[in-house]
């Protein structure tokens, strides 16, 4: 039976991951995940795409502050709560082709994050009262809200297509790479290879009336390729994964673009608890 195997919150976008064996479900996604991201002068977000060093930037969700460490840099401390950022500039932060009301976390967090990346940028919080909306072509029209995640609340990946990748790679004479390259949050084991790629539900069977609904393969862009320990690609095989997966995980439902992972919405249980263990029955689809 399907079971969640990793759990992982990612607070600023395009920095470090956290690894939790439980972690609180709301509408949005995992709580705290990508509530925080950093934009450039003109308010448009950064990534790894392209400032790779942001997956240096750890991580840590303190009682009552996000707390940040990153090589030769002091320690950085911002408020966990929007509430504390009430009196803070509004900015207008845009992510892919939505722009949306986001809280400047102020001039400490700029100067930390300008200095490390060598760029003027700023740190920005989502802002409780705005609403970002997943695109209802893939939420059957349900009005599902995220923050600063891509496009929707969860990325699921399945163990086993990482082991299937990894075989490929080392086929082919590449190492062979962790699952935070795709910086999923929900890793499922007991899911045969791709098999995500037909789920159409997940529901928990151990409690808490929790149901995801499977919704969009996820595209990939080529920021697979850094290594999440060096900020860097690997310069032994520098376009991999992505020259891999181009061999066989081309998708025609995205007119072509290479898929691994798929986004997933809530449907019930928000507010509950998600768990390292927690099984689940999976409903598969395989359309028309």
């Amino acid at each position: 039976m399907p079971a969640i195997s990793q759990l992982v919150v990612y607070p600023i976008k395009s920095c470090a991951g956290i690894a939790f064996d439980t972690v609180r479900l709301l509408p949005t996604g995992l709580e705290y995940d990508r509530n925080w991201m950093l934009v450039d002068a003109a308010g448009k977000f950064i990534t790894q795409r392209t400032y790779p060093r942001l997956a240096l930037v750890e991580v840590e969700i303190g009682v009552t502050e996000l707390i940040m460490r990153a090589p030769g840099m002091d320690e950085l401390r911002t408020p966990l709560a929007a509430s504390a950022l009430r009196a803070a500039p509004a900015v207008a932060a845009t992510v892919w082709g939505d722009t949306v009301a986001a809280l400047d976390t102020g001039p400490q967090t700029a100067r930390w994050f300008s200095a490390f990346l060598c760029a003027p940028v700023r740190l920005v919080r989502f802002d409780p009262s705005a609403q970002r909306v997943a695109d209802r072509k893939w939420t059957d029209g349900r009005e599902v809200t995220t923050q600063f995640a891509d496009g929707f609340p969860l990325l699921v990946i399945g163990q086993a297509s990482l082991d299937d990748l990894n075989e490929r790679l080392m086929r082919r004479g590449a190492a062979a790479i962790p699952m935070n390259r795709f910086r999923p949050n929900i890793v499922v084991s007991g899911l045969e290879a791709y098999e995500e790629d037909y789920v159409e539900t997940l529901r928990s069977v151990d409690g808490g009336a929790i149901e995801l609904r499977v919704v969009k393969p996820c595209a990939r862009c080529p920021m697979p390729t850094i290594d999440q320990a060096t900020g860097a690609p690997d310069p032994r095989s520098p376009n991999e994964p992505t020259d891999t997966l181009a061999t066989y995980r081309a998708n025609s439902r995205l007119d072509g673009a290479l898929t691994f992972g798929q986004n997933a919405i809530v449907i019930a249980g928000a507010g509950g608890q998600l768990a390292v263990g927690q099984r689940f029955d999976a409903e598969l689809g395989f359309g028309d």
